[in-house]
């Protein structure tokens, strides 16, 4: 599961207080006759498992397949993003993910959010007692997230194979999930505590771009991880080499949607404390594009080579230099049920931010 820290800013003032190469397959295609030569091509492809979902979608040019006019096909070696059928949904498959759902959230608020029975409190006093800087103990505690999390995602080939998919799911949300909510909750509670350095609020304009960024951030962070129902371990978790949608545009959304926000949010607090935080989330997402094109590498060989051709890094750069060429009804690959549902959750955390900050407050962490 790639996954991030989102932290929750109310736009308020201050509060008063190594694996072996699989075997090598063949992937076969005839172009069609609309393209410049009639020819069959032959990709050497390696494939750990089951070879990713292979779609064929006309384009308006073929990456990989080689100079092609207005009317070529295209062989999509990774995923479909954000594909969601309602037939093919099972009733029974949602009513567990409710109780999981339940259940974890029972267990976070009791092992670690509660003060009277959790160790959430006493983590962060400890690092306190420590550090005296809340500069410092915001990166600390940025850093820590950030060992854990980038570690157990980096053994997950070996963890798997070991444990099971479900079970390192479980071990890996599990240990994840409590250090992010420590983050994001020293970040809401200190955000004002550090040095200012400017003060931009005031100005016009300035809380319409930071919401305007904030809700792009969204669209950015969360569309990696598309079937909730991995997430909970209920379908079993797998390690997607997506290739549609967002993907065309960058292919790590999460670390460009978390730079966006914490740009925009630096911008509104201005002060050493978001300047901490940002630092830390951006460098932890930085290293995430290294290793998550690391670990693709090992699964899924010559496909992702192919994928990270056809892709890039910073948005937007494959479509302009041409390696990506949209198709022409490439916005019906964002009218899904996820992209739609990351759209209702962002305009609800805008309104929830003080309900979160009031939440933060009381845990007096």
């Amino acid at each position: 599961m790639a996954s991030s820290i989102l932290l929750s800013l109310p736009f308020l003032p201050p509060p008063s207080t190594s694996n072996p190469k699989p075997p090598i397959s063949k992937l076969s295609f005839s172009l069609s006759s609309h393209s410049i030569h009639r020819k069959t091509l032959s990709i050497p492809i390696h494939f750990a498992q089951k070879p990713p979902q292979i779609l064929r979608r006309r384009l308006i040019a073929g990456a990989s397949v080689g100079e092609s006019d207005d009317n070529s096909d295209e062989i999509l070696v990774g995923e479909d993003a954000a594909a969601f059928e309602l037939s093919s949904q099972k009733l029974t498959s949602w009513v567990y993910f409710t109780v999981i759902l339940g259940v974890v959230l029972f267990a976070l608020n009791f092992l670690w959010i509660d003060n009277s029975t959790g160790f959430g409190k006493n983590f962060i006093t400890g690092i306190e007692s420590v550090f005296q800087s809340p500069e410092v103990v915001m990166l600390s505690l940025t850093v820590i997230f950030a060992a854990v999390h980038s570690g157990l995602a980096s053994f997950r080939n070996v963890g798997e194979k070991i444990i099971g998919e479900r079970a390192f799911r479980v071990l890996f949300a599990g240990t994840s999930l409590p250090l992010a909510v420590s983050t994001v909750v020293y970040f809401i509670n200190h955000r004002y505590d550090g040095i200012q350095l400017w003060q931009l609020q005031s100005v016009p304009g300035v809380h319409q771009l930071v919401w305007l960024s904030s809700f792009i951030s969204f669209l950015f962070l969360y569309p990696s991880t598309f079937n909730l129902l991995e997430v909970a371990a209920v379908d079993k978790p797998k390690l997607h080499l997506w290739e549609t949608g967002i993907m065309r545009i960058t292919r790590h959304p999460q670390m460009v949607g978390q730079a966006v926000w914490c740009l925009a949010h630096t911008v509104w607090i201005g002060n050493s404390v978001a300047v901490a935080a940002s630092i830390g989330l951006i460098g932890h997402h930085l290293f995430g594009v290294w290793n998550g094109d690391r670990r693709l590498a090992l699964r899924y060989g010559d496909a992702f080579e192919i994928v990270k051709k056809r892709t890039s890094v910073i948005p937007f750069a494959a479509i302009i230099d041409g390696r990506q060429r949209l198709p022409k009804d490439y916005y019906k690959e964002f009218i899904r049920v996820p992209y739609i549902a990351v759209t209702a959750v962002t305009l609800g955390a805008y309104f929830a931010h003080p309900l979160m900050q009031s939440a933060s407050f009381r845990l007096h962490w």
